[in-house]
């Protein structure tokens, strides 16, 4: 069997990696459903609609995650039923857990039945063989609102291939969030602006407070997101711009060394068999001085208990030897697959979406930020005054330039069919944990994950969707 231009022996690999990764359960598993009551006068933006380039008929299903804002989802049913009203397409949406996401997309594609538009938080690229390119979406929505940020078009575009794989017009932030209370008792009120500074402070905090820090080294996408944070800001990458493994470098070597000294003076073992709850749980609980994450635990923190929400705060990308670079959090990428019967009706739905991208980011609570900024001019004036409660209302405000130290997955190329197999199998939190249980050196966990990621890309790149 050829599924779309893979084998079926290949497509099963890449999926099957895919289920196992289940613990891309970032975001969901580790946020508790919180409803976004605005707490000032803001009012929610109001819904705008254009009529579709084409005429639309007949059923359209989507499939998508059940948004850790109950509002969202409260939001966005009979927002796509009215659209569907308005345009003569029925729609049916269903929503599972984020987690199963991944296992119920591949079964489909496998199937070659199923869902016309799917949507994932995470990056999709090794779907690509079996899913619609969604150029003309990309560019018809450019048209209408400007361009698309570089940090998702990276995320969602193949340019070996010229084909953009999944269509992405939202995406979070990943910055640090911090105990002030506990910093402040080791002389750094305003936390670590560094990764040096993280360990002295992290490891005075567990030393005379008994709290550790939170940077997991587990297969979940917290642990996949802080494991390139670290890399990048020493200077090392997966791949160059030119998708050239590069990984094997005393810059790599360096983080790795860094890590395992970080997890001994500041960590336990509890961090290699996290889920990705965990960081959030232990930073609510009081048990962790510092995770990087986005704000979900903050906004759990303000329904469950307001005083250490108000303890909360967050950073930017910490300094290292190189610079200062942290993933994004979440990406979101909608897929239409090859097998759908109502492709007209899932592109223009997409736009639709895009068009009302203010009502999207304040449903969130903030957490999903727009592709195309023009779209949600309100979201500077949000971040400096929360509609939902932050105490002080700026504390957002951190936020405002996360573009300039926020990147997609494969920084400082694309997010390749290659780098989402990476990402999905976990290569690098796995070689970070091994150097840091002394199970390996730094040096050798860095070749061994050189090694699974040159036949990762082998395969990729036999098929003609990765360069070089």
């Amino acid at each position: 069997m050829n599924t779309h231009g893979m084998s079926r022996r290949r497509f099963l690999q890449v999926a099957g990696a895919t289920m196992a990764s289940a613990a891309v359960a970032g975001c969901q598993a580790g946020e508790t459903e919180v409803q976004p009551t605005p707490v000032t006068q803001v009012p929610a933006p109001s819904p705008t609609f254009t009529d579709p380039t084409r005429k639309l008929s007949g059923d359209l299903r989507i499939l998508l995650w059940s948004h850790f804002v109950p509002a969202h989802d409260q939001w966005f049913d009979p927002f796509v039923q009215e659209w569907g009203k308005r345009v003569g397409v029925n729609v049916t949406v269903d929503h599972i857990n984020q987690a199963e996401i991944p296992p119920r997309a591949a079964a489909e594609i496998q199937a070659g039945q199923g869902h016309d538009l799917i949507q994932y938080i995470a990056t999709l690229s090794q779907y690509e063989p079996s899913v619609v390119d969604l150029k003309d979406v990309v560019q018809e929505a450019e048209n209408r609102h400007g361009k698309m940020l570089d940090v998702v078009r990276k995320s969602s575009f193949n340019p070996n291939t010229d084909k953009f794989y999944a269509y992405a017009p939202a995406w979070a932030p990943d910055p640090g969030d911090y105990r002030k209370s506990m910093w402040e008792k080791v002389g750094l009120p305003q936390g670590p602006t560094t990764w040096d500074e993280l360990l002295r402070g992290g490891a005075e905090i567990k030393k005379s407070q008994g709290v550790q820090m939170g940077i997991g080294m587990s297969q979940e996408i917290d642990s996949n997101m802080a494991g390139r944070a670290l890399m990048w800001s020493f200077g090392g990458s997966i791949q160059d711009e030119n998708e050239k493994i590069v990984i094997n470098s005393p810059e790599t070597i360096a983080a790795v060394e860094f890590m395992a000294r970080l997890y001994k003076e500041t960590m336990t073992p509890e961090v290699f068999s996290w889920n990705a709850a965990s960081n959030n749980q232990g930073l609510i609980a009081g048990q962790m001085s510092y995770i990087l994450n986005s704000i979900s635990a903050w906004r759990t923190a303000q329904a469950e208990n307001p005083s250490v929400a108000d303890d909360i705060f967050f950073l930017k990308a910490l300094k290292g030897p190189k610079t200062a670079l942290v993933a994004q959090h979440v990406m979101y990428n909608w897929i239409v697959p090859s097998f759908a019967t109502n492709v007209d009706a899932a592109k223009e739905f997409l736009l639709h979406y895009t068009a009302n991208l203010p009502s999207v980011t304040y449903n969130s609570k903030l957490y999903d930020f727009p592709a195309f900024p023009d779209l949600v001019p309100e979201l500077d004036s949000w971040l400096s005054k929360d509609p939902f409660g932050a105490n002080p209302p700026d504390k957002l405000s951190v936020l405002k330039d996360s573009l300039d130290w926020c990147t997609n997955i494969g920084h400082p190329g694309p997010a390749s069919p290659a780098i989402g197999e990476v990402l999905y199998t976990f290569v690098i939190p796995n070689m970070y944990a091994k150097a840091a249980r002394e199970e390996l050196s730094p040096k050798q966990a860095v070749a061994e994950a050189e090694k699974q990621i040159n036949t990762i890309f082998q395969n990729w790149r036999s098929r003609g969707l990765v360069a070089g």
